[in-house]
């Protein structure tokens, strides 16, 4: 025997069944679903808005800070305290000339003669020769040259601290700018990420001129010589001055390298 299926009205139908369905209530009942869904997908499309819109913003500006920071590059510089360093030695005092005394005796020379017992005659007198012959000492004195000494010339003494410190000409301002339009900042500094600071000592001359660059503490990746380069390429400086007399004077300076 074959079981019938009953059917089975909606609920709104059971509800609104001797009701008139015209009434406002059965129509927002059976459209109740499908409202609810379009509301739905309605909000989803909001909150997607709402949290796409800044991961998107994010992306857009993270992006375009990278193509920024390649073309900028900020150099600053803060001075370091000088230090005290030790004075050179003193050259050694050339060797003194060898001096040597050689006594001479000079020969003696005896004739032996043999002297007879008695009277000597006349004759005998004036034949007699007398054959002593004095010793006498000589002093010789000779000197032996000593070698030529070759002097080097010595350089003037460098400074660390001295009354009135070297400068850059037009002052500290100007020094930041010509490093600033003069560093360039490596390229495999950038691919790594590499930053920090570099300590360039230099040596300011007695005429402002710079001598030996050299790097203290340095962090790679070509910024060390790119430090040199520049510190190198700076115009003369005003020189530094002990009791009003220009000096040679231990200049240190940090430069820093940062990606922005």
């Amino acid at each position: 025997m074959a079981i019938e299926k009953q059917h089975v009205e909606p609920l709104d139908e059971i509800v609104f069944k001797s009701r008139n369905k015209e009434y406002g209530s059965y129509m927002l009942r059976k459209k109740y679903r499908r409202y609810v869904t379009i509301s739905l997908l309605i909000g989803l499309l909001i909150l997607s808005c709402v949290v796409g819109y800044p991961l998107i913003d994010a992306y857009r500006t993270k992006s375009k800070l990278i193509r920024e920071r390649e073309k900028v590059v900020g150099v600053t510089m803060d001075n370091l305290k000088q230090e005290e360093a030790p004075p050179p030695p003193p050259p050694p005092p050339p060797p003194e000339a060898l001096v040597e005394k050689v006594k001479f005796t000079a020969p003696v020379v005896v004739e032996d003669t043999t002297i007879e017992t008695g009277l000597a005659t006349q004759d005998d007198l004036s034949a007699k020769v007398n054959t002593d012959v004095p010793t006498e000492e000589v002093e010789v004195e000779i000197k032996e040259e000593a070698p030529k000494v070759i002097e080097t010339p010595v350089q003037a003494e460098i400074f660390t601290v001295v009354e009135e410190q070297p400068g850059y000409p037009g002052g500290e301002e100007a020094r930041i700018s010509f490093l600033q339009s003069n560093i360039k900042y490596p390229q495999e500094a950038k691919e790594l990420g590499i930053q920090g600071k570099v300590f360039v000592t230099f040596v300011v001359e007695v005429d402002g001129s710079i001598s030996d660059v050299r790097v203290l503490r340095g962090i790679g990746g070509g910024c060390d010589d790119e430090a040199i380069r520049v510190v190198k390429s700076m115009p003369k400086w005003i020189p530094g001055k002990q009791r009003g007399v220009p000096v040679r004077v231990q200049f240190n300076l940090p430069i820093k390298f940062t990606l922005q």
